[in-house]
């Protein structure tokens, strides 16, 4: 396959590090989410990640379309079945994410960029741990996904709490590779007693007060 040059990409997440993807140029469409890339072209439209409809991403005529997670199935299908090329990733853990970084880098053919960053980044979290002091308390952290329904932490997530030297409060929840399937109650949050307590739910402004409440008031 020839070196895409229009590229549409439809997750707030970049091919694979927003700074530090050299192909940023090439988008000519992306998730108004997070906005473009740096080096995005100015007249590059932005919709949303799970309403962008197969017309208008075909009208950019695009080389390549980038996506992730099950939840753009149909879109993808729709776009497959019109005749685009696609490449979604569905990664879950910090591996699958190491992966895709390569599969995407490779198919904007930027194989040798991507096996670099994947390994510079390996190296970053293998650092990352060794830091970690042996003997000390390992603080017990709630991560929030989303808040309606509580949602705990995926599978990479969970790693880096524990690569840090924390410990998951739900580890048990983090192989659910669907959201569904890590649906917490927030009593048992607060029966848990967790050290301390982070939230991510994209597109929602973060309150603070709102965790605190939550997790039986640490924050």
């Amino acid at each position: 396959m020839p070196r895409p040059e229009r590229v549409v990409c439809l997750t707030p997440r970049p091919p694979s590090s927003r700074s530090r993807w050299a192909g940023g140029d090439r988008v000519v469409g992306c998730d108004r989410l997070r906005g473009p890339s740096a080096g995005a072209r100015a007249e590059a439209p932005r919709g949303r990640v799970q309403t962008a409809h197969a017309i208008g991403i075909l009208a950019l005529k695009p080389d390549l379309v980038l996506g992730f997670s099950d939840l753009q199935a149909e879109i993808v299908r729709e776009l497959i079945a019109r005749g685009a090329q696609v490449l979604i990733t569905n990664q879950r853990t910090i591996a699958e994410t190491l992966l895709a970084i390569t599969n995407r880098r490779g198919a904007l053919g930027e194989s040798e960029a991507g096996a670099r960053l994947a390994e510079g980044l390996r190296a970053e979290l293998d650092a990352t741990a060794a830091a970690v002091p042996a003997g000390e308390r390992r603080p017990r952290v709630f991560f929030e996904e989303w808040d309606s329904p509580l949602i705990s932490g995926i599978s990479w997530v969970s790693e880096i709490i524990e690569l840090c030297g924390g410990e998951d409060l739900f580890p048990e929840l983090r192989a659910g590779g669907s959201a569904t399937q890590r649906i917490v109650d927030p009593a048992e949050v607060v029966r848990r007693a967790p050290s301390s307590s982070s939230q991510a739910g994209a597109g929602k402004k973060v309150r603070p007060e709102r965790i605190r409440a939550r997790a039986g008031g640490s924050g």
